[in-house]
């Protein structure tokens, strides 16, 4: 784009211009696995997504956001669901199709930026993100969340995994531009992230997330908080 704001997408790509680029971040993020990441050295999907499932939520088809190196998406398609899983990094693709070989199962890969996903409007019954949204910026927020409303069902689904303010420092939105940085990503109150998603969604389930005993079966970390939560009408 030129130095002149002539729409809102210029707005955003300007912003965009002043934090780190995401793209070659992530690139780099998954050039090593043998890093001492926690997701990293776990294959099986999150506990939260687990439960929901064990309580009733049974979606037919799912979109995952930052799929990542795939533990979520193929534990959904393992139980049936088409599943389309979405990242900004070749390298996690990569590796998520080497999982997803090795379980033997079939996923929808889209090795794309969510903001340029093209997808077929409410044709999702459950949306899942773990680890998105809090290295998301602040002005992307507001269109994240019109994506998600716009791709879910009437009545369908989104489910959320982020840094509550164990996990990370409690940034504000202006201090992100006040400083150009994310530090890290973003960590959540309680009441924060309530308030940015109780005018669309109502709240069915909102918890810290469960560490499991040590095990490859589950993931899950104290510093994230889970929710899931349904569209409403």
């Amino acid at each position: 784009m030129g130095e002149t704001i002539l729409n809102y997408e210029d707005l955003l790509e300007m912003l965009d211009d002043d934090l780190r680029e995401p793209k070659q971040f992530w690139e780099d993020f998954y050039k090593d696995r043998t890093k001492n990441i926690p997701f990293f050295k776990v294959k099986g999907p999150d506990e939260n997504l687990v439960e929901y499932l064990s309580k009733g939520l049974s979606p037919k088809r799912v979109l995952e956001l930052g799929a990542g190196p795939g533990r979520n998406s193929i534990y959904m398609a393992k139980q049936g669901m088409n599943v389309s899983a979405l990242d900004l990094s070749n390298r996690a693709i990569e590796w998520a199709k080497e999982r997803a070989d090795e379980e033997g199962v079939n996923l929808d890969f889209h090795c794309v930026s969510l903001f340029d996903f093209k997808f077929e409007p409410n044709s999702y019954d459950f949306i899942y993100d773990c680890g998105m949204f809090h290295h998301l910026a602040p002005h992307r927020r507001l269109t994240y969340i019109e994506i998600i409303k716009r791709a879910l069902k009437k009545g369908g689904y989104f489910g959320i995994v982020c840094f509550n303010t164990d996990g990370a420092l409690d940034t504000s939105d202006r201090d992100v531009y006040k400083d150009k940085s994310l530090k890290g990503g973003i960590g959540y109150s309680e009441e924060r992230l309530k308030e940015i998603f109780n005018k669309d969604f109502e709240i069915l389930n909102f918890r810290k997330m469960k560490k499991p005993a040590q095990s490859e079966e589950l993931f899950g970390e104290e510093f994230l908080w889970t929710s899931l939560m349904q569209i409403k009408s």
